[in-house]
């Protein structure tokens, strides 16, 4: 780090550490949260996660500086209180202990995959099937599009299962983490059949359910799907790039020296799982089996899915609701327990069949899921750190200050804009997508639907307006470092994590500018020939934005690479 560098970093830390400080004495009523003293937290966490690239100092100090201004600016008392109320809180939470403890379980999966050979063995196979670096960003993005039904599975099946293919293809850790994100979130936002479908749709009943509309809700949000321009543009994104073989800004550069220089990841990265030197670490005498990962990647996919419909089935039987009623299942099902029976249980297949293979021993497979565990451990410190500061921009009214800014009195042609920009701001600065929804939808739905005189269901600007926080909440989830999912990304493609997030805001914010033309074309128009016409236009803009705004990185074969060597650009 620099000498300006420091100097900025002292200032930024001491000014927003007094300035939390501050706070309480210039907020008469906090019941009504702090106002712009709101902003404090996120904004000093982002900040210093960029300028240390320490996101556990960073992360922990955003939750400190919030935690100060709840308790007055006391020092001591909020110190202990950011300790055993906020850390020790959101570990407690059992949705959050169940998310961490499936992805040690998965981590341990992984262990047990890389030592017994089932992660060399996958590479070395999927390098006969993807001979070129875009043909294993494309596998990559179509693996992502099959695992639609919950982003945590996605993302932590998606990233160590084709690791090992993007490593030897000379793919970046950055590009290979973007592609996880992007094919995460955007997909199960999408998604009919997801867990995040039954949360949604609770809202969106909540909300027209207040306005007095009676109707299938299920229905009501098929019909936002064509609107949610973000999901739909981020993916188009991804797809061109690969296509393409183009890159521009941060994640050009970061291609250009995994292409020509062989070095995956940058001098200074410190990546967030350390699997691959596992996969390096097979025994001595032992040949690869691709059933090794392949029978354990199959068993968490298939388990996750029917454990998904099974939970939700059991809470919807006594509704009358039958199983086939997969939509239903989904949507009521609780995502954290079916992930947990899935890494279990695939962590068991894992071991039986490294022993039925002869790859592994019983005290080998149990040493081997321990060290995946160990691996995945800063993961789940910086997740408890996320979710810490998720609860305490809440308790200060974060979001409620920067929805505060939409009115009644802007026109309804730039109300999905507006709400959008705001849902992407409230999702960046919060990190999460849920949290967003949930402050945003029950305050833009009965605002759109003062604007029209028929039923609020049936109108296209309550339904763009609507879809527009679905939509700028998925970029939060995307882009945001102190975003789960993000996190999940750079851990499950060993990236370093502020690396990733610096290379993927150039694409976001590109699929969020274009999402915003789409919401100003739906606006003009007012129908859904508006819709199609916003669709085209941003899918038919990104593919001509990449073409000629990205740089090449089609490099030629590497020179240091020896003549045995797989990779075609």
């Amino acid at each position: 780090m620099g000498k300006l560098n420091k100097v900025f970093l002292i200032i930024v830390l001491v000014l927003g550490l007094g300035l939390a400080m501050l706070a309480p004495r210039y907020v008469t009523d906090t019941s009504a949260g702090f106002g712009a003293w709101s902003l404090i937290p996120p904004i000093l966490a982002i900040l210093l996660a960029f300028l240390t690239r320490q996101v556990i100092l960073s992360l922990f100090l955003g939750v400190f500086s919030g935690v100060l201004m709840v308790y007055g600016g006391d020092i001591f008392t909020s110190f202990l209180r950011t300790l055993d109320t906020y850390l020790l809180g959101s570990l407690a939470d059992s949705w959050n202990a169940a998310i961490i403890f499936f992805t040690l379980s998965i981590g341990g999966m992984a262990g047990i995959v890389a030592k017994s050979g089932g992660t060399k063995a996958v590479a070395e196979w999927l390098a006969k099937k993807a001979k070129t670096p875009r043909a294993a960003q494309i596998s990559t993005i179509f693996a992502g599009i099959f695992i639609f039904f919950d982003d945590y599975a996605n993302t932590l099946i998606v990233g160590p299962t084709m690791r090992p293919m993007t490593d030897k293809m000379k793919i970046s850790r950055e590009k290979l983490a973007y592609i996880v994100d992007s094919t995460a979130a955007p997909i199960v936002g999408l998604a009919a059949i997801s867990t995040w479908v039954g949360y949604e749709i609770g809202i969106i009943s909540g909300v027209f359910g207040d306005l007095g509309v009676d109707t299938n809700f299920f229905l009501l949000f098929m019909k936002t799907v064509p609107f949610t321009f973000y999901n739909i543009f981020a993916i188009a994104l991804v797809i061109y790039l690969a296509a393409l073989k183009k890159d521009y800004g941060p994640m050009y550069k970061a291609e250009k020296r995994a292409r020509l220089e062989g070095k995956l990841l940058a001098d200074d990265a410190k990546p967030m799982s350390n699997l691959e030197t596992q996969s390096e670490e097979v025994n001595a005498g032992v040949t690869p089996k691709i059933s090794s990962a392949l029978i354990p990647i199959i068993t968490l996919i298939v388990t996750a899915f029917v454990g998904l419909w099974y939970n939700g089935y059991t809470y919807v039987v006594e509704d009358g609701v039958s199983w086939t009623n997969m939509a239903e299942c989904f949507g009521a099902a609780d995502p954290s327990v079916a992930l947990i029976w899935a890494a279990i249980f695939a962590s068991i297949v894992a071991g039986v069949t490294a022993m039925v293979n002869k790859t592994m021993k019983l005290g080998e497979v149990f040493d081997s899921w321990i060290e995946g565990c160990k691996s995945l451990f800063i993961t789940a410190v910086i997740l408890v750190l996320a979710w810490s500061i998720g609860t305490i921009v809440s308790e200060i009214g974060t979001a409620d200050f920067l929805v505060g800014y939409v009115q009644t009195s802007i026109p309804a042609i730039l109300l999905p804009i507006i709400v959008f920009i705001i849902s992407c701001l409230v999702a960046f600065a919060t990190g999460t997508s849920w949290g967003t929804m949930a402050i945003v939808v029950p305050l833009a739905v009965p605002l759109a639907a003062n604007y029209v005189n028929g039923s609020p269901e049936a109108s296209i600007l309550v339904l763009a307006t609507l879809s527009s926080v679905l939509s700028g909440s998925i970029f939060g989830d995307h882009c945001s470092p102190i975003s789960d999912t993000t996190i999940m990304s750079s851990m499950a493609s060993g990236a370093d994590h502020m690396d990733h997030v610096k290379t993927q805001i150039p694409y976001a914010l590109t699929g969020a500018a274009f999402a915003i033309i789409g919401y100003l074309i739906t606006g003009l128009v007012s129908s859904w020939i508006g819709v199609v016409l916003a669709l085209l236009f941003g899918i038919l803009g990104i593919g001509l934005f990449v073409k000629y705004v990205g740089k090449s990185v089609d490099f030629g074969r590497p020179t240091h690479l020896n003549k045995n060597t797989n990779i075609e650009a």
